[in-house]
């Protein structure tokens, strides 16, 4: 597509001269910007063809980056990013210090907070907005909230804590799931008169005449709030937000671009707390994409075929499980397909539990399980399973209960950079008593630890990488672990678990060395006599690798107790959050590549 306005948006304020068919046509462009460039990178695609015509109304009605806007969960930022000066770095768009998939302060001033998890935005908003009032500004702060966010139990937290002379917008769109019942011809065309210039001058009008009324101006003001409630409340059906003393506008759809800034205008005009509800259609203008939304979510880069994963491995393995176990329960924080329990959902919808975007409840829903007999298996993302470490800690294991935490894509993220990094799960868990962590190295070796964990009838974690099965026949078990020392007896030995001994396989091939693979790593004195079983006699060096974080991880953990006087280095992530570096392999940034393994044995 030949592109003739958007390359002249370089900052927002380019938007406001733009004529009512430039916008139309400008829409377009970004959606045939979005599928050309997201579909060779790679990203979240189908909310943001759905959030198209909102992110031009927010530009024009408010003033970024003197106004802030927030976005839940950053994901559906793209075409903010493309309005705000940076569409030609779409290129790099999830590289390793490239252009973020979500919002990012260090990367423009348009980017207020950052945000790669969900439901944060309004508690964030908040803090905004009072910083605002105590500072006497009239700047707004605005919250784009999906419908997905709305189902985290921050978001609830933070619309308890409202107040309403607050200049904050809080825009929630709706383009999953049905939030409201007020669908129709007539509440349409009560939406469109509540949104109307004539609707808040009449009001304004009536309010202060009634007010001044002598004697009786307020009480009856009061009285005619209450009836109007009533009414309101027999044709909407009661709504919870204005019940929060926030001001209510909408439904308004979210692609009928003059009826979404007329309600944006008319929210800032408010000058008091307001919620505007959109209706936007998830994949928007790309037919694959509004047919199939989940499928187009997050999309992998041009050519990179899907192929088997842990994630599936672990949901056939459930699923087999489950079948023998009746006491076998799955529970998800909103995730059935990101953690392979699609197929889980179809074969026992009774024992399934997807809590939406709540990762604390689903921790101590799972312990609730647990203490009525029941064995919880919990499929929970790495970087999501730090929102419920007091859950973990508090909730199941003080108590002793028997659920299985299974932690999907433990390990550096290089696509979703540091807000997605599962690396620091070991060193939170770690400190946590009597839980064993199990880190299975193969597909057969996962069915493994979740049946031990199953019989063990305590608390458990395996956790897991996204990739594939590997191959594991230059590797003898012992016990929880396996080694390659090539038929000799080397003096120099890795220590590893997880994916990241590919790239101790790959200094392998330069230099003579062995390798011992952990398929467990706590209880840490079991695992450090094994290890001390099988380590040579003639071993003179040992490098720890760890694709975690440096600080009460395994490695600091093992090198304390192991019995061996051989020195022993660790190559672990050490005081950084795992930032990348453009043109840079992401391990070799951090300090655990192939480059840093060899250096260390030499």
């Amino acid at each position: 597509m030949e592109y003739k306005i958007l390359p002249l948006i370089d900052r927002p304020d380019a938007l406001k001269s733009l004529s009512s068919e430039e916008i139309s046509a400008l829409a377009v462009e970004i959606r045939s910007f979005l599928c050309e460039n997201v579909t060779k990178t790679g990203g979240h695609l189908a909310s943001n063809l759905g959030i198209v015509e909102l992110t031009i109304a927010l530009h024009r009605v408010f003033d970024s980056p003197r106004d802030h806007i927030l976005f839940d969960v950053g994901h559906q930022s793209y075409v903010h990013k493309m309005l705000t000066g940076r569409l030609e770095a779409f290129d790099t768009l999830r590289q390793p210090g490239g252009l973020s998939g979500f919002t990012k302060p260090s990367e423009s001033p348009h980017d207020p907070f950052g945000a790669g998890h969900s439901s944060t935005s309004v508690s964030a908003a908040l803090g905004f907005a009072q910083a605002d009032r105590l500072e006497g500004s009239d700047q707004y702060t605005i919250a784009v909230l999906g419908d997905g966010a709305y189902t985290g139990g921050m978001v609830h937290e933070a619309l308890n804590n409202c107040e309403k002379d607050l200049n904050l917008i809080i825009v929630l769109n709706e383009n999953e799931m049905s939030i409201s019942q007020n669908i129709g011809t007539f509440a349409d065309q009560i939406s469109k008169i509540r949104t109307s210039k004539g609707y808040f001058r009449t009001k304004r009008r009536i309010t202060n005449a009634v007010r001044h009324i002598p004697f009786i101006g307020h009480m009856l003001f009061r009285r005619i709030v209450k009836t109007k409630k009533i009414i309101k409340n027999i044709l909407y059906g009661s709504n919870c937000f204005e019940e929060l003393g926030l001001y209510y506008l909408g439904p308004v759809d979210g692609h009928d671009y003059e009826r979404v800034e007329r309600v944006l205008a008319q929210a800032k005009y408010m000058g008091q707390a307001t919620l505007v509800h959109i209706k936007t259609q998830k994949g928007k203008g790309y037919k694959p994409a509004e047919s199939e939304p989940e499928k187009y979510h997050g999309i992998p880069p041009k050519g990179r075929n899907p192929v088997a994963n842990f994630s599936k491995a672990f949901g056939e393995a459930i699923v087999d499980m489950a079948k023998a176990h009746t006491d076998i329960c799955a529970v998800t924080a909103a995730m059935s397909d990101g953690t392979g329990l699609n197929q889980f959902r179809e074969t026992f919808p009774n024992r399934f539990f997807d809590v939406g975007i709540a990762e604390p409840h689903a921790v101590t829903f799972a312990a609730g399980l647990a203490a009525n007999h029941f064995k919880p298996f919990v499929a929970i993302y790495s970087s999501f399973l730090q929102r419920a470490y007091d859950n973990v800690l508090h909730d199941a294991a003080l108590q002793r209960l028997g659920l299985v935490l299974c932690i999907d894509r433990a390990g550096l993220s290089p696509g979703d950079g540091p807000t997605h990094h599962g690396i620091y799960d070991v060193s939170l868990l770690s400190t946590i008593p009597e839980i064993e962590i199990y880190t299975p190295y193969t597909f057969e070796k996962l069915r493994v630890c979740m049946q031990a964990a199953y019989e063990r009838g305590q608390l458990a974690a395996i956790r897991y990488p996204n990739g594939p099965n590997p191959s594991a026949e230059s590797f003898a078990e012992h016990g929880w672990l396996r080694y390659d020392f090539g038929g000799r007896q080397p003096s120099r030995i890795v220590i590893t678990y997880g994916s990241i001994v590919r790239e101790a396989l790959a200094a392998k091939r330069e230099m003579d060395f062995g390798i011992i693979l952990l398929e467990k790593i706590k209880p840490y004195a079991e695992i450090a006599k094994e290890i001390e079983a099988i380590l040579p006699a003639g071993c003179q060096k040992i490098v720890f690798l760890e694709e975690g974080v440096y600080n009460g991880g395994a490695g600091m953990i093992l090198k304390n107790i192991l019995h061996t006087k051989v020195d022993i280095e660790i190559l672990a992530i050490n005081n950084s959050f795992g930032e990348g570096t453009f043109g840079e392999n992401l391990y070799e940034t951090c300090g655990i590549s192939k480059k840093q393994i060899l250096e260390a044995l030499k």
